[in-house]
């Protein structure tokens, strides 16, 4: 089942501009893995129980069911709630499906925490990337590129 959701989710990035959401979930998967172990175990049965058969099952929405389980796994390591910024900075509520150019952060319930990534574009805009390397990254200087 494995293979053929990564077939198809293969053959969706081909045909849009939306960077791979697996690289996304790994790096959280990593870090749910060392600080929680239970939590991990919960991100796995859910990949096994829930990701791959949605993919499978309806491969139209593969981006919605992979960005559905990136929530999922971001809400485990810090409760909160995704949230879109377009291509100009403006944030949005989180609506499936999201569009292409738009990217989705997980903004931790606790304020002082920094935002998960969700979903991001192959290329962010100026506005997005300011958003992302301030949230994400805490960085306090604007990263000049991409």
């Amino acid at each position: 089942m494995k293979d053929v959701a990564d077939a198809i989710l293969a053959d969706i990035l081909g045909k849009t501009s939306v960077r791979d959401p697996r690289e996304i979930c790994r790096k959280q998967l990593q870090n749910l893995k060392q600080d929680d172990h239970n939590a991990y175990r919960k991100a796995l049965a859910y990949y096994e129980e829930t990701l791959l058969p949605e993919i499978t099952q309806n491969d139209k929405d593969c981006l919605v069911a992979w960005q559905k389980y990136g929530c999922f796994v971001a809400n485990l390591r810090d409760p909160g709630s995704p949230v879109e910024i377009d291509t100009s900075g403006n944030l949005h509520d989180h609506n499936d499906p999201t569009p292409m150019d738009r990217m989705v952060l997980h903004m931790p319930d606790i304020t002082s925490h920094r935002a998960l990534p969700i979903t991001l574009p192959l290329e962010m805009s100026e506005a997005q990337a300011a958003t992302y390397d301030l949230l994400v990254k805490g960085a306090h200087q604007l990263n000049k590129q991409i």
